[in-house]
């Protein structure tokens, strides 16, 4: 490709009077489609063996968040203009399409509050010893173990059947975690500034080029945590908390209550709930107290982890108690 097309193909200008991207948002794609099929457009599912291109994709922790970041921001954008698909799509679109694009608009402000919910409000209380969730001789109890093991089962039942393996489920069920206190809280809040005229709209590219030693530690499927403080922070302090309150919980349950049966029983969801995010997130405990190579977590993204993790504590507490 010479000089010449290629600054004409980076300009975009081809694109003028034509059916192309709009782009409202950074979500040109999303924001797009929604429109075409507002229009009555019509979509085929075509997924044929060979693969019809081929694209890099990010392979270290740091790229792979600010692109989660940026898009999380373009369909919150959409969701929170006038093209929500709530009000923009009826009348337009079937039920079904209008709840799926509803469902992709909604769902990083959606994940954002409730991971964050789930990680960090049980946790707390049962740092206070408050329970939440019925004991286990409770037939009530059944209700929330039915809940966890179909959602559980149901992302499995996905991935297998789409030609991924055990491995691949439970790397998408962390990364989504990782992504639902990072990369959703920040695209949320990066929009909400922006429609409060505290913040321009930005994008940030992610980086195209490939680096060594970045790709071998993917090749070995060890995260890279060499990132930004930002993004450390509330993945840590999540971390951080959860191991605070299961510990506390065991020892209380072991040495200081004199029925601890009776207490493993009060305690049992919030404290399954707990070591559940902590094997699933072991690779940051990992990066933060084993690991001793380059791409570990920095001391000083886990010192301020520690501050923010104990003015947590500490506010929960004096609210709870």
């Amino acid at each position: 490709m010479s000089l010449e097309n290629a600054n004409i193909l980076a300009s975009c200008s081809y694109e003028n009077q034509t059916v192309g991207f709009l782009y409202f948002s950074v979500a040109e794609d999303y924001f797009t489609g929604l429109n075409l099929h507002r229009k009555g457009w019509k979509s085929v599912y075509l997924n044929p063996e060979r693969l019809q291109f081929l694209g890099t994709s990010t392979t270290n922790f740091n790229d792979s968040l600010i692109q989660w970041t940026r898009w999380t921001s373009g369909p919150v954008t959409v969701a929170l203009s006038r093209f929500c698909p709530l009000i923009y799509g009826p009348l337009k679109m079937s039920l079904v399409q209008l709840l799926c694009y509803s469902e992709l608009a909604f769902m990083p402000l959606l994940n954002c509050l409730s991971l964050w919910g789930f990680a960090v409000i049980p946790q707390l209380c049962l740092f206070n010893g408050i329970p939440l969730y019925p004991k286990v001789s409770d037939p009530n109890f059944n209700i929330f173990s039915i809940i966890l093991v179909s959602s559980i089962s149901k992302s499995l039942y996905e991935v297998v059947t789409t030609g991924g393996q055990f491995k691949v489920w439970r790397n998408e069920w962390r990364i989504w975690m990782m992504r639902s206190v990072t990369s959703y809280t920040y695209g949320c809040l990066d929009v909400l500034l922006n429609k409060l005229g505290m913040k321009e709209a930005t994008f940030l590219p992610t980086n195209k080029v490939t680096d060594d030693e970045q790709v071998k530690l993917y090749e070995m499927g060890a995260f890279d945590f060499r990132t930004a403080t930002m993004f450390l922070a509330p993945l840590v302090t999540v971390i951080l908390i959860n191991i605070a309150a299961f510990v506390g919980a065991v020892v209380k349950a072991l040495v200081v209550d004199d029925d601890g049966d009776q207490y493993w029983e009060k305690m049992f969801g919030q404290m399954f709930l707990s070591f559940f995010i902590l094997i699933s997130n072991f690779a940051v405990i990992e990066g933060m107290i084993i690991r001793r190579d380059k791409a570990k977590i920095p001391l000083s993204s886990t010192l301020w982890s520690v501050v923010f993790s104990m003015f947590i504590l500490l506010i929960g507490s004096v609210i709870l108690c």
